[in-house]
């Protein structure tokens, strides 16, 4: 194996990794002043969408597995954000008043941290790059995954 970084460069693994790091802390510095987590951000924008989403399209929505989401929706269920309904054995998440109210914040934050992109790489840099991730993602999981 070569002893310098070129190999690491060249690994689409790797480079996704260190890209997804750099965007996290990025994220989690912008959405600080919401107090809560990236991941719950993502969650929270879906149920917005989808209002009485059931938990399995939820999952598939965020490509997580079910242990996860339910993990995450526990979370913002006992900060008020969500409510959880059950129908036979299906559960449902909804938002809160106060889950909408978190929603406005997280808009706002989403376009600092856009902004914060395009700064340092450019607009049509990132949308370019966000487009072509997007359409990788898709032939990986086949279709049928994220936004289906």
């Amino acid at each position: 194996m070569q002893a310098n970084e070129t190999i690491l460069s060249k690994c689409m693994f790797f480079t996704s990794n260190r890209l997804s790091n750099i965007l996290r802390r990025k994220a989690e510095e912008t959405f600080k002043p919401l107090g809560i987590g990236v991941p719950y951000v993502y969650l929270l924008i879906i149920v917005n969408q989808y209002d009485g989403i059931s938990q399995t399209d939820l999952c598939k929505k965020l490509d997580i597995a079910p242990s996860t989401c339910t993990r995450f929706v526990d979370r913002l269920v006992k900060q008020g954000k969500l409510r959880r309904e059950h129908e036979w054995k299906t559960a449902y998440v909804f938002l809160t008043e106060e889950g909408r109210q978190t929603c406005q914040g997280i808009d706002e934050c989403i376009e600092n941290l856009l902004e914060s992109i395009c700064h340092i790489i450019g607009k049509e840099k990132m949308a370019h790059l966000t487009h072509e991730m997007w359409e990788v993602c898709e032939e990986f999981s086949g279709g049928d995954q994220v936004g289906s």
